[in-house]
């Protein structure tokens, strides 16, 4: 079975905009998982204009599935994981200010400063993904970095999903081949959503998690938040 993980980002942005606690960030979560999300992620921002800090360390407190933490490896963030130990902490390669996430690790490039980073994560006892795209070099580059999971960046199958979807997949179903040969996890994430999910999933059925927030949220101004976790579990079982 592929678990949902429910990217909160968006609930925190919304709660933002206002400058008060609604929608309740906790809550929310506590909700999702009540209704079938079987992860949270959140990424915090170093400006925090979604995920805060502070909301990081309340979520610790009341998530009861498995917590995500995403987000850049710097010494704020690495603090901040390190005192929180969730379950899975997702290492993404964005600038301070980037919009969202959108391109994988270097892993060759940046591979002795990613092995001391991931050996400190998983002294913690923590599960350590890296964010990368679908290439077999930077895929045995996260191996050897001591990587438990990838984490595919979908934002060129989701582009592509409606033009031609054998070739978007493609890649990713190399990918996660080579995957399996050298025995390194499969999670992937960015623009998923019910249109791509479903093909997405039965082309790669190694996939463990994926991780969900912008179009799920999206979903749920139309079905509701517990029908639409309900139809994205189906789209993964």
């Amino acid at each position: 079975m592929t678990r949902l993980s429910v990217n909160i980002n968006k609930i925190a942005l919304l709660r933002n905009s206002r400058g008060a606690n609604i929608p309740d960030l906790v809550r929310f979560a506590k909700d999702c998982e009540q209704w079938g999300a079987q992860g949270i992620t959140v990424h915090p921002r170093p400006d925090e204009r979604h995920i805060r800090r502070s909301d990081v360390y309340a979520l610790k407190e009341v998530v009861t599935t498995e917590f995500n933490i995403e987000g850049y490896p710097s010494e704020d963030f690495m603090k901040m994981v390190l005192e929180v130990k969730p379950e899975q902490c997702t290492l993404v390669p964005d600038e301070p200010g980037q919009l969202t996430s959108d391109h994988g690790w270097d892993t060759l490039k940046h591979e002795a400063q990613l092995k001391d980073i991931i050996a400190t994560l998983k002294d913690a006892g923590i599960r350590v993904s890296l964010f990368i795209d679908p290439v077999a070099e930077l895929i045995d580059g996260a191996k050897k970095t001591g990587a438990d999971r990838i984490e595919l960046y979908t934002g060129p199958y989701a582009h592509d999903f409606h033009t031609d979807r054998v070739a978007a997949i493609k890649d990713f179903v190399q990918a996660a081949r080579h995957c399996d040969q050298i025995g390194i996890g499969i999670n992937a994430g960015h623009d998923l959503n019910l249109d791509n999910l479903r093909f997405f999933r039965q082309n790669l059925p190694s996939l463990l998690e994926v991780s969900i927030g912008h179009a799920l949220v999206r979903d749920c101004l139309y079905y509701g938040l517990e029908n639409t976790l309900q139809l994205y579990r189906r789209h993964l079982e």
